[in-house]
């Protein structure tokens, strides 16, 4: 294929594993595609994106990108249609934006038996909780209760939630909480919470599925008593498999040729 380069933008970027992921995939697939990364802030996306020739296959995006690239595509899947965010865009058919970080979630999940709750918490209002809820209706949550220190900032997430035909509260994180399934976390990575606040969460949250892998335990999981505590790694890796089944053959819930190798070689560089 003529397309083959491919890289991960953000700002900062020097921190992802993207790189080692992708690589050990395409060495499965037999694929000769270079795959880098490129540190990109929010002003700069436009040009950055305008000054792409025809030997680039795709991009992959992560903060503070995803929304520009959101304005950028010319075509988005259900996912980026209802998150807002974009984190995969195929360059060799257009345009074309995805979100594959719904399908991460629901993907890391399932790999440890989470495919059916009914009540869910959500900690922290930026767009990766966007995908947090998506993926929370589509395991099958009817009520959603979103923390953030603004809650304010939650409007968008409750406005989705009945959009999508699920109850949701927003509200800060000392109000009154009730027992939850399943806390997903979506706070960056290195956010501190008071132990109390951890404690008064943990208490109600069921399992915890923490985004965050890095460093691992988050100062979250650490303290979690109410159930598993799981890293984001899962959801890390799983995205980037959606990713590669676009970049491959531009649908994301389509499996790769001999996929369990692939997930097997990613996984090992981990």
């Amino acid at each position: 294929m003529s397309r083959h380069r491919l890289a991960v933008w953000g700002d900062p970027i020097a921190h992802s594993k993207s790189p080692q992921l992708h690589a050990a995939a395409y060495a499965v697939l037999g694929l000769d595609w270079e795959y880098t990364r490129r540190q990109v802030a929010e002003g700069a996306f436009g040009a950055a994106l305008g000054g792409l020739d025809g030997s680039w296959r795709g991009l992959s995006l992560t903060m503070p990108l995803k929304e520009q690239a959101h304005r950028a595509a010319t075509a988005l899947d259900r996912h980026a249609d209802l998150t807002g965010a974009v984190n995969t865009l195929l360059l060799s058919e257009g345009r074309r934006g995805f979100n594959t970080d719904v399908g991460g979630i629901i993907d890391a999940l399932a790999e440890h038996g989470i495919r059916d709750v009914a009540r869910v918490r959500i900690l922290g209002a930026g767009a990766t909780a966007a995908s947090a809820l998506v993926a929370s209706v589509e395991i099958g949550a009817a009520a959603i209760d979103v923390r953030a220190r603004r809650p304010e900032r939650a409007a968008g997430l409750v406005a989705l939630g009945e959009r999508l035909g699920s109850a949701v509260s927003a509200a800060s994180f000392d109000e009154p909480i009730a027992p939850v399934d399943l806390t997903i976390a979506t706070l960056p990575g290195g956010t501190e919470l008071e132990e109390a606040t951890v404690a008064r969460l943990s208490a109600s949250g069921g399992a915890l599925f923490d985004v965050a892998y890095a460093p691992w335990p988050s100062s979250l999981a650490a303290g979690w008593s109410g159930g598993a505590a799981l890293s984001g790694e899962g959801m890390l890796l799983r995205q980037a498999v959606r990713q590669i089944r676009i970049f491959h053959h531009g649908e994301q819930d389509t499996p790769l040729p001999s996929e369990p190798a692939v997930i097997a070689a990613m996984r090992a560089v981990l």
